[in-house]
């Protein structure tokens, strides 16, 4: 659940964003939108595995600051993936010890659930299955416990849209097929089913995080789910020769046993007039925009 530190929003004196790539870069491109001041910082600004990284760090922070981390290897697949992005956030840490500033969000995942046959919400389990998501809750933890500011933290489940640098499995790599003429070939039938986000609101959910200066943990999850054959079938539609869409035989067990749904009820609480882009809309919004690039 989210507390908000500011009533009504009100632009902070610049927003540092750690990590300004596809959520990061559409979180910032939201904030300067709205006037905000926006600093993005990248591996060529402050390498966060170097030696010193945390000192670099503070150097370019300014007491009023609200600084975004986005900065992370992911997905986390192995220990060593593990320690260097445990190693990151110590840099941050450091940085923040060094130089307070006024305020962090933190993009972190659904990963660190627990899995629950029900919706999760802010409220379960924090209990990681994965890697991945035992980083992303080691992270959050570091920041709450060692970084000595307030702390919001958002969850997003699976992230699409256009731009995206990844060739994850699901509605990004279908497009991509899609767009290629190439056949979209799914685990097993494609009838597990998912939560996807526009990362245009992953990007509007972080901009309002920032202006309310909001700390606690907010899930970003539209509340509904589609199977990934129904998700290639609406990416397919919008091509003028749609590829074949075929299953292929698992390697193994469907990742959260095939259903993960979320109850997005705490972020209408938390900001009454937003809503999430339905996912058919946001495919379409998605192609518009790649077709368009």
């Amino acid at each position: 659940m989210l507390t908000h530190r500011l009533a009504s929003p009100q632009a902070p004196a610049r927003v540092v964003v750690l990590g300004a790539g596809f959520i990061g870069g559409a979180a910032a491109d939201a904030l300067a939108a709205e006037g905000v001041p926006v600093e993005r910082l990248g591996r060529k600004d402050v390498d966060l595995l170097a030696d010193g990284a945390g000192e670099a760090l503070a150097g370019l922070l300014r007491a009023d600051d609200v600084l975004m981390v986005v900065s992370a290897e992911a997905p986390c697949k192995n220990g060593a993936m593990l320690e260097r992005n445990v190693r990151m956030m110590n840099a941050v840490v450091a940085a923040l010890r060094a130089r307070p500033v006024e305020h962090v969000i933190y993009v972190s995942s659904d990963a660190v659930y627990r899995d629950f046959d029900g919706p999760l919400t802010e409220a379960s389990c924090a209990e990681p299955g994965a890697l991945h998501g035992v980083m992303h809750l080691a992270r959050e933890r570091m920041l709450l416990d060692e970084g000595g500011v307030p702390v919001g933290i958002l969850r997003p489940t699976l992230v699409y849209g256009a731009g995206d640098p990844h060739n994850g499995y699901g509605p990004n790599r279908f497009r991509r097929l899609a767009a290629e003429g190439k056949e979209i070939v799914l685990f097993g039938e494609g009838e597990e089913r998912r939560d996807h986000v526009l990362v245009d609101d992953l990007a509007e959910l972080l901009k309002r995080m920032v202006l309310q200066r909001s700390t606690g943990v907010l899930n970003g999850a539209t509340g509904e789910v589609h199977s990934f054959r129904a998700i290639a079938e609406m990416v397919a539609a919008q091509v003028a020769s749609p590829p074949a869409i075929k299953g292929s035989p698992r390697s193994g067990p469907m990742p959260h046993n095939g259903y993960r749904p979320f109850d997005p009820a705490a972020t209408f609480r938390a900001f009454p007039d937003f809503r999430y882009t339905g996912l058919a809309d946001g495919l379409a919004l998605t192609h518009k925009r790649a077709t368009a690039a």
